[in-house]
């Protein structure tokens, strides 16, 4: 692979595909709205005492920006990630994805702002309008760490894998350290979280009728360190027989059972998430490699032209 790695080689506007130009659109549509009208607020964002009977809030609430540096943000990890993901997944995969994380995010924070009402009587919960892309974005890391584990991200000289990990912990501290933006962790967690859910277990591959990706590579413990992996698993395990019925098999076994019944799951080979994860790559390093060559034409054309300009 490419000592390049994520993020080297790259034009600064090259690349970004039209899903992500029209995405793109959304995000900056939604934010010029709530500008123009602020009422609309109530309609858009996820308030959760309001949620219903406004249920589509669940929804429309991930691609409203309150605020221009999140349009600004969400914009720019949108464009740059997605050109690394939509090539590889394909145009509908990653739109599903958007949609699946950023539903399941926003039902999530509904139901823990609920929770944290009752337990607080803080009516606070209620009535905070609640959006932005954040969740989905912290999504994307994780289908970084997925399917380019390996590639250093350029200039910061880490490894993809550790990305969404990174980029939690300033998140973490930020809210005790400001209170303010507390309101936007839940997302952002529930967004890093289900985004795994849903790339460990449920993601479909059609070319091979497989579904998600068991390997040991991208379990729930790989995203915390080490000394923390024999307390992690455990627990992952636990959540990850509540929310989809299945139990990770032994490392012996390689595989996906069905919980208690010992009957394995169709389509969970850990062969075919490597090769999922190597066909990413050979698809970053070609998309890198055609970029370069472009770059190198577009140099060799003007050097031609100027050529010409200075003979004549």
């Amino acid at each position: 692979m490419s000592s390049q790695g994520l993020g080297g080689g790259i034009g600064v506007t090259s690349g970004f595909t039209r899903l992500c130009k029209g995405l793109a659109v959304v995000l900056i549509s939604g934010h010029v709205i709530l500008h123009v009208f602020p009422s609309f607020i109530s309609y858009l964002a996820l308030i959760p005492a309001r949620t219903i009977p406004f249920a589509w809030n669940l929804i429309t609430a991930g691609y409203v920006e309150q605020h221009v540096i999140g349009v600004i943000l969400s914009t720019i990890g949108l464009l740059f990630i997605g050109r690394l993901l939509e090539p590889v997944w394909g145009s509908k995969e990653f739109l599903k994805f958007i949609f699946v994380v950023n539903f399941l995010t926003s039902v999530c924070v509904f139901v823990t702002a609920i929770a944290m009402y009752y337990i607080t009587t803080q009516e606070n919960y209620l009535y905070t309008p609640l959006s932005g892309f954040h969740g989905v974005l912290a999504g994307f890391l994780v289908g970084i760490k997925q399917m380019f584990p390996d590639q250093d991200i350029s200039p910061l000289k880490i490894k993809a894998k550790w990305i969404a990990s990174l980029f939690l912990l300033p998140c973490i501290a930020v809210c005790f350290i400001v209170p303010e933006s507390a309101p936007y962790l839940p997302t952002i967690l529930f967004g890093t979280y289900t985004s795994w859910i849903y790339l460990r277990y449920l993601q479909k591959k059609p070319e091979t009728n497989l579904r998600g990706d068991p390997s040991d590579e991208f379990s729930f413990s790989t995203f915390f360190p080490k000394f923390l992996r024999p307390v992690i698993d455990p627990i992952a395990s636990i959540f990850g027989r509540l929310l989809c019925g299945r139990s990770e098999a032994s490392t012996d076994a390689k595989g996906y059972m069905l919980g208690g019944g010992g009957a394995a799951l169709p389509g969970s080979d850990p062969a075919e998430a490597s090769r999922r994860r190597e066909r990413g790559a050979r698809a970053l390093e070609e998309r890198l490699a055609a970029e370069r060559l472009a770059a190198g034409a577009s140099n060799e054309d003007h050097l031609s032209h100027k050529d010409a300009a200075e003979n004549v």
